[in-house]
């Protein structure tokens, strides 16, 4: 590997550097404070680390090694170089490039500095390219040393073989591999930029689009929400801990009554139990799983229920008391042990990792924890969701899209009565009702009329999957499991006729792309996101029929996400003039904040005039953010405009 790098230890040698360049890459290198030396990966935890070192790159094969931090050898002068670095990351016309700027943005986030575009990251723009013909790269195949041997044949350094068991502050600054190591990360981030923008440019245009305009900022706005974490009340998730413990153990012994000593375990699924219920018990076997053994899932435990309220009525008790320790069990363990694991012991927050392009659509997703998958307050006796709790003196605000994939569905679809409703602001779970019951939309709307809750049930749950092939049957278990309602198969086929003769362009759309998905073998958004579908030419029913629902639900969930995603553009373009205003969670089509109490309504003008922007040209619907607020995440009440 030739190449030219070196250490700079002054702010006019790293301007001499990077001189009028406007494409520059940058990486920082991090540390452990110290008392968190000994901790795994502390360097990785804005509260727990500190910025060592930073290079730059702005010519392909050249770099240079700024050390900021180091315990041995000459060091920047650390108040310059951050003024600096405040300059460089909020310039304007400069490209900001980096390999998971989303880790470089909490870092400077501690520093006060809100990264802003235009950004790169080559990260996504790895997730965005094709490995084959067919196939997107994972996150997993997307670091930069696999990038650097997979596309340029080169073999960087390893972390662990620079340093050999040291922290990188305990490196010399001025040290060849010190060099090395640091500017070498910048300098093959410059190249992937430059290679990956070639192949978009060659193959996919639209996905350089997206990568600049859209993921790039979506990134740098995630890091600042992953620095600033979820404040929880720790105490009271103590005390939830508690209660479902006693609970647990008064279930598993009313349960012990009935079955004896057999080993239920956590959630009542061992082989044990299963093979009481199959064995000894007799009961059929309603539902298998995958590799065809019997389930004993909370939709067994269900149907098992149904089954013995029919032919076994002294066994119902039983299944009531199985589905109840189920519950507990996953609120105590998901939400309760979960959740308490991955308390930070420095910010006393949560902290989870949200992923941006972890899905086929671009919808986003989070782990550690999974903060996203909160139970709805009605099947939530602990109150997950007010363990998420404001700070004295601030308050939890939450920005939602109202209907935005139906919305957008709309768009597509091009349904006059679609259109009509959302252009006029009027009620779509009143006009499906209309359609699916051949009622008035006044009579729809009456919420005195006896059938009133029922109808506004299906119409909903009808409306969530209009655009994506509903089924009969699959509609049938959807109001049974989902919201309790018992329809006969026929009504179910009678409800979706009756949609489809309401909604004239349904049809015609969903055949249309289909068609359009099996001639390109891909669906896209509107601005371009590209999902390949190649199952929809196979001879084998179920992939074809799994890859048809794609190409439906791909331009809608995907396109809405995009449009979130535009939103949150605008809203990390405005965070350097509202230090008071911090991200700390997003969930499906919702940003969460943290707000001073006496900032409440200017954060929600911002906020709610980023969400509502026409995302473009073509997009001919109003967009709705309802805003809510409250002191903790489950008290949160909806605000009026």
């Amino acid at each position: 590997m030739q190449t030219n790098y070196k250490c700079v230890t002054t702010v006019n040698g790293i301007k001499d550097y990077i001189g009028d360049s406007r494409i520059v890459a940058f990486d920082f290198e991090t540390a452990p404070d110290d008392p968190y030396r000994d901790e795994d990966k502390a360097a990785l935890d804005p509260a727990k680390a500190h910025i060592v070192g930073c290079s730059f790159s702005v010519r392909e094969g050249t770099g240079i090694y700024v050390p900021i931090a180091h315990r041995i050898g000459e060091n920047i002068d650390e108040a310059e170089f951050f003024a600096f670095l405040s300059t460089f990351l909020v310039d304007r016309k400069t490209v900001k490039i980096a390999h998971n700027i989303a880790f470089e943005s909490s870092m400077a986030y501690t520093r006060g500095i809100v990264i802003q575009p235009p950004v790169y990251d080559t990260i996504c723009a790895a997730q965005m390219s094709l490995k084959s013909a067919f196939e997107f790269r994972k996150l997993n195949e997307s670091g930069l040393k696999r990038l650097a041997e997979e596309l340029f044949d080169e073999q960087l350094p390893s972390f662990t073989k620079v340093t050999d068991g040291r922290h990188f502050d305990e490196l010399d600054a001025g040290d060849t591999e010190t060099v090395r190591y640091g500017a070498a990360d910048a300098d093959f981030a410059l190249r992937l930029y430059y290679k990956f923008n070639d192949w978009f440019d060659r193959y996919l245009p639209k996905h350089r689009y997206i990568v600049e305009e859209i993921e790039s900022p979506t990134a740098v706005y995630l890091g600042i929400t992953k620095k600033n974490g979820v404040p929880v009340n720790l105490s009271l998730m103590q005390q939830r801990k508690m209660e479902a413990e006693a609970e647990m153990e008064r279930l598993r012994g009313e349960i012990a009554f009935i079955i004896g000593d057999v080993n239920i375990g956590a959630n009542c699924s061992t082989q044990a139990f299963k093979n009481y219920l199959y064995q000894d018990l007799q009961l059929p076997v309603l539902k298998t799983t995958e590799t065809n053994r019997e389930a004993a899932d909370d939709m067994t435990m269900t149907l098992l229920k149904e089954w013995c309220d029919a032919n076994r009525p002294e066994m119902s008790h039983l299944f009531l008391l199985v589905q109840e320790y189920r519950k507990w069990a996953k609120i105590k363990s998901t939400y309760i042990d979960g959740y308490m694991r991955y308390v930070n012991a420095v910010t006393g927050r949560i902290h989870p990792e949200i992923f941006a392009l972890s899905t086929d659509t671009g919808r986003m997703n989070c782990r550690k924890p999974n903060a996203q998958n909160m139970p709805r307050k009605t099947n939530d006796p602990v109150g997950v969701r007010s363990f998420i709790q404001a700070p004295k003196g601030q308050i939890v605000l939450s920005l939602d899209f109202s209907q935005i994939e139906l919305r957008v569905g709309a768009f597509y679809c091009r349904d006059e009565v679609m259109l009509k409703t959302y252009r006029e602001n009027g009620d779509i779970h009143a006009a499906t009702t209309a359609v699916i019951f051949g009622v008035s939309e006044k009579e729809a709307k009456d919420k005195h009329a006896a059938d009133y809750k029922e109808r506004r049930t299906i119409a909903k749950n009808v409306n969530f999957g209009t655009f994506y092939g509903l089924f009969p049957r699959g509609l049938q278990k959807t109001l049974k499991f989902k919201a309790g309602i018992e329809k006969s198969l026929g009504e179910c086929e009678t409800i979706i006729a009756n949609l489809k003769a309401g909604y004239r362009r349904l049809s015609a759309w969903q055949e249309e792309t289909k068609a359009n998905a099996a001639r390109c073998m891909y669906a896209e958004t509107w601005l371009g996101r590209r999902r390949y579908l190649p199952q929809i030419r196979s001879d084998n029913w179920g992939m074809k029929s799994f890859a048809e629902r794609c190409a439906l639900n791909t331009p809608i969930q995907g396109t809405a996400a995009d449009i979130l995603k535009l939103a949150i553009g605008r809203i990390l373009a405005g965070l350097p003039e509202r230090p008071w205003l911090q991200p700390i969670l997003q969930i499906h089509d919702e940003l969460t904040f943290l707000v001073p109490e006496e900032r409440l309504r200017e954060a929600v003008g911002f906020i709610r005039a980023c969400m509502e922007e026409k995302p473009f040209l073509e997009f001919g619907l109003p967009l709705i953010a309802e805003a809510s607020a409250g002191q903790s995440f489950g008290t949160m009440e909806e605000l009026e405009d």
